[in-house]
């Protein structure tokens, strides 16, 4: 019989983990549809008809829809949280946010992240804010998206996750160490 052990799996990176100059290539690339498109734009109430109304887009420089731009924000910063802030305790701001060129409906987009800037937490020994610059590009290597977001980071001390309590899991829930002992 195969003993069965209980790995940690990735817990993102803490405050140590950060160094300016860092790139970090976010996993996975993700298609824009037109659903997303469609349901983002009504769910955020953007009136623009360039997102949701064919014949109006089609008469456009662009010739069709564009995605909603913010929905574009959101995704990227999504994508982007695996590295940057799955252990953040808070967003403290997106700045210099530039959309570069559109995005499409079957579009592609790609992120990845550069620190920019890190320092320490003057009011809380359990935290420090990291800079990062986050840009988004479509399958042709275009740039559509830069901006730049800096959220509070949990240090490594201050952090408790483990193989049996992974962050997001309630204490006992699935299988613990002693479930694995004979």
């Amino acid at each position: 019989m195969t003993e069965k052990t209980l790995e940690a799996g990735w817990q993102g990176r803490y405050y140590e983990d950060f160094a300016v100059g860092d790139i970090y290539k976010h996993p996975y690339g993700r298609t824009v549809t037109e659903t997303d498109n469609v349901w983002f734009t009504n769910l955020s109430m953007n009136l623009n008809p360039m997102h949701f109304n064919e014949a109006y887009a089609a008469e456009t420089e662009f010739g069709e829809r564009l995605v909603d731009g913010t929905f574009v924000i959101a995704l990227a910063v999504g994508m982007s949280v695996i590295d940057v802030s799955a252990n953040a305790t808070a967003n403290l701001g997106y700045d210099d946010i530039r959309h570069h060129a559109p995005v499409f409906h079957g579009d592609t987009l790609f992120a990845e992240s550069e620190v920019l800037h890190k320092r320490e937490s003057e009011s809380r020994d359990h935290v420090g804010m990291v800079t990062t610059e986050l840009r988004a590009y479509n399958q042709h290597d275009d740039l559509v998206l830069s901006l730049e977001r800096t959220p509070m980071v949990l240090k490594r001390e201050h952090a408790e996750p483990s193989a049996a309590q992974p962050t997001g899991w309630p204490e006992g829930i699935g299988t613990q160490p002693e479930d694995l002992e004979e």
